[in-house]
């Protein structure tokens, strides 16, 4: 019996972000020690934004930057702004306190969404 149905394709990428999100944890409480938590962030995310766009440009998906509509600039800027927020925020309380209490906390995210779904 297979496991994952043909359909389910997206609980392999779900699950495996898990995995990196509770790596991301983990790293980022040791990499903020001594370091303000906003710097912190200044530089996670250089690195997200250079591997996001390493990938786009490898696999040639920026040819498609012009088809992209009016609305969706909208909502992915709105989220690219929210995304922001949430990891100043993130490593700001990561600075403050346990991982393995902030973590959870953070993760009530997916209470949110499922209520705002």
């Amino acid at each position: 019996m297979r496991l994952l149905g043909m359909n389910d394709g997206w609980l392999f990428w779900a699950l495996l972000s898990a995995v990196f999100a509770a790596a991301t944890a983990l790293l980022a409480k040791v990499g903020i020690a001594g370091i303000d938590s906003n710097l912190a962030t200044a530089i996670r995310t250089t690195v997200v934004f250079v591997f996001a766009w390493a990938i786009a440009l490898s696999l040639g998906q920026h040819h498609a930057l012009a088809d992209i509509g009016r609305r969706s600039w909208v909502f992915l800027v709105l989220s690219g702004i929210a995304t922001g927020l949430s990891w100043l925020c993130y490593f700001r309380a990561l600075q403050m306190g346990p991982a393995s209490s902030v973590a959870p906390v953070d993760k009530l995210s997916v209470v949110i969404v499922i209520v705002c779904a």
